[in-house]
C-alpha cells in the first residue's frame, strides 16, 4: 500500500477501474434480463442522455485536479479542491433543473414518449453526482490511488444495492431503479466529499492564490474538447436510437464497447502519468524522463491488451450470450467492431497534451472528430440504412484521431513518429496471439463443438494461454515478466 512507483499507483486506480466495471456489468445484466427490450432500451437512453450533458455542466473542472495541484503546496491544496467542488455543484444544480426542463424535448428528438417521463424522474442525480467528480486526478497527484479503489468499489457496490436490489426484490419498473439512483447520489454525495478531504487532513490550509481566471483558462478549452468528445461518441448512439428504434438501441447498447480491461489499464496510466508529467513540464526537467515513460508505458500496455482484444474478438458471440442472454446475440457484431479500436487507443496522447497545456490542439482535435461522426454517420444512414455501417464508421473516425494526435505529440517532444508508434513490435504481439488463439479456436468449433458457453470459454481461455506462454519464446515476447514488472511484485514483498 505505501508502494510510491507508478506502476503500484496504476495498479490501484485499475483495481478501483476493474470494480467500477465488473459491478455496471452486473447491473447491466441484471436490469437486461428483468426488463422487456423496450422498457431496458428506454432506461440506457436515460443514462445515455445523463453522460452526454454530463461534461457540458461540469465544464473540464475534474481534469484541473491533475495540472494544478502538483504545482502547488500540499497545505494549498484544499482551497483548490473546495473551490473547484463549489463550481461542480452549482452545475449539478443547473443541470437538474435543465434535464427536467427539457425531457419532453430530448424525448420528442429520440422519438421515444416515454423518456420523457423517465428523464423527470430521473432529473434530481446531477445535483448530487456533479461534486463527487475529480476523485481519480486527486488521490493520483498525491500518489494515495488506493483510495480510488476504495471509492470506486464501495460507491458502485452501493449503486448495485440500491438500484438493482429493488428490481429484483419488489420486480419493479425502471422508475423504481430511478428512485434507487436518486437515494444512492446523495449518500455518494457525503462519501465523496470526505474523501476528498483525506489527502488534507492534518494540515493547515492555506490559500493557494489560483485565480478562477487561470482555472477557467485552462478549463474552459477542455470544456469545448470534453462537449465535442461527447458529441463524437453519441452520435452513432443518437442514429441509431432515432432511427432504429429501442430495441436496436438495446442490442447496440450492450454490445458497442471496447473491452473494459482495455479501458481500465489506459486509464489508470492515464490517471498516475498525468500529475507526473504535469510537474515536469513545470519544472522543466529533462524531457528523455517524459519519453522513456510514456514509451515503456505503451510497451507494457500493448503486451497485457492485445492478447485480450485477440480472445474476445475471436469468442465475442459467447461472451454477449453468457452476459446478456442469447436475446442479445446480435450485440456480438457490435462488440467485434468496437475492439479494433483497442488495438490503437493504448496511445494515452491525452495527459502529455493537457499536461503541456496544449488544450486548444486537444479542442479542435476533439471538435473535428465531432464534426466528421455526425457527418458520416448521416451519410452511413442514407446510403446504407443500416447500424453496423454507423459503428464501423465511428471506429474508422476514432482511429484517425489517435493517429493526428500521434504526429502531433510526436513533434511537441522532437522525436519521430515510428520512436511514440513502433508498429513492429505491435503487429508481432497481435499476429503471435492470433497464431496462439486459431489452434483452440478451430478444436472448439469443430472437433468438440456446441458446448454451454461457459465450458467454451473456460476451455478457450486455458488453451490459449498455454500455448501464448509456451511459444512467447520463440517470439522473444515475456508476457510473465511483463505482468510482474506492471504488479511490482518485488517490491511488494519487500514492504511487507
Amino acid at each position: 500500500m505505501r508502494n510510491n512507483s507508478n506502476a503500484i499507483q496504476a495498479l490501484w486506480v485499475g483495481i478501483g477501474n476493474l470494480s467500477s466495471f465488473a459491478l455496471g456489468l452486473i447491473s447491466a445484466a441484471i436490469l437486461s434480463r428483468y426488463f422487456d427490450k423496450t422498457e431496458y432500451g428506454t432506461y440506457r437512453q436515460i443514462l445515455y442522455v445523463y453522460h452526454t450533458l454530463l461534461v457540458v455542466f461540469s465544464g473540464g473542472l475534474p481534469r484541473v485536479f491533475s495540472y494544478f495541484l502538483p504545482r502547488y503546496e500540499l497545505n494549498q491544496g484544499w482551497d483548490i479542491v473546495w473551490r473547484v467542488s463549489k463550481v461542480l455543484f452549482l452545475g449539478g444544480v443547473f443541470f437538474s433543473i435543465t434535464l427536467f426542463s427539457l425531457s419532453g424535448i430530448i424525448a420528442d428528438i429520440l422519438k421515444n414518449p416515454e423518456l420523457s417521463r423517465g428523464l423527470k424522474y430521473f432529473s434530481p442525480v446531477p445535483m448530487f453526482l456533479l461534486p463527487t467528480l475529480g476523485i481519480e486526478g486527486i488521490f493520483s497527484t498525491y500518489r494515495k490511488t488506493i483510495y480510488i479503489a476504495i471509492y470506486n468499489t464501495a460507491s458502485r457496490l452501493l449503486m448495485l444495492m440500491f438500484i438493482v436490489l429493488p428490481v429484483i426484490l419488489f420486480g419493479g419498473t425502471y422508475i423504481n431503479a430511478i428512485y434507487g439512483w436518486i437515494l444512492v447520489s446523495f449518500i455518494s454525495l457525503f462519501i465523496a466529499v470526505y474523501f476528498k478531504r483525506i489527502p488534507f487532513l492534518g494540515l493547515v490550509n492555506m490559500k493557494s492564490g489560483l485565480s478562477f481566471k487561470e482555472i477557467l483558462s485552462y478549463s474552459l478549452p477542455l470544456v469545448s474538447a470534453t462537449i465535442a468528445g461527447i458529441a463524437f461518441r453519441s452520435a452513432n448512439q443518437f442514429y441509431i436510437s432515432r432511427y432504429f428504434g429501442p430495441e436496436v438501441f438495446a442490442e447496440f447498447s450492450n454490445g458497442f464497447m471496447e473491452i473494459p480491461f482495455v479501458a481500465m489499464i489506459t486509464s489508470a496510466t492515464s490517471t498516475v502519468l498525468m500529475p507526473v508529467f504535469s510537474k515536469i513540464s513545470h519544472d522543466k526537467s529533462d524531457i528523455s524522463q517524459l519519453t522513456n515513460m510514456w514509451r515503456s508505458a505503451l510497451q507494457k500496455s500493448a503486451i497485457l491488451i492485445y492478447p485480450m482484444v485477440v480472445f474476445f474478438m475471436f469468442y465475442s458471440k459467447e461472451v454477449i450470450i453468457l452476459v446478456y442472454s442469447e436475446a442479445y446475440l446480435n450485440s456480438s457484431l457490435y462488440f467485434s467492431t468496437a475492439m479494433v479500436l483497442n488495438f490503437f487507443n493504448i496511445i494515452i496522447f491525452a495527459p502529455l497534451l493537457l499536461a503541456f497545456g496544449k488544450v486548444k490542439f486537444y479542442a479542435r482535435l476533439h471538435i473535428g472528430l465531432a464534426v466528421s461522426a455526425w457527418m458520416i454517420g448521416y451519410l452511413m444512414v442514407l446510403t446504407f440504412n443500416s447500424p453496423i455501417s454507423i459503428a464501423i464508421s465511428h471506429v474508422i473516425i476514432a482511429i484517425c484521431g489517435i493517429l493526428i494526435s500521434l504526429l502531433y505529440s510526436a513533434r511537441i517532444i522532437r522525436v519521430t513518429f515510428w520512436n511514440l508508434f513502433p508498429i513492429g513490435r505491435f503487429t508481432l504481439i497481435a499476429l503471435h496471439s492470433v497464431f496462439s488463439i486459431m489452434p483452440v479456436f478451430l478444436i472448439l468449433r469443430f472437433v468438440i463443438p456446441q458446448q454451454e458457453e461457459i465450458i467454451t470459454l473456460l476451455f478457450a481461455v486455458v488453451g490459449f494461454l498455454i500455448i501464448l506462454l509456451l511459444t512467447s519464446r520463440l517470439v522473444g515476447i515475456n508476457y510473465l515478466g511483463q505482468l510482474k514488472q506492471v504488479v511490482n511484485l518485488d517490491k511488494v514483498r519487500s514492504k511487507r
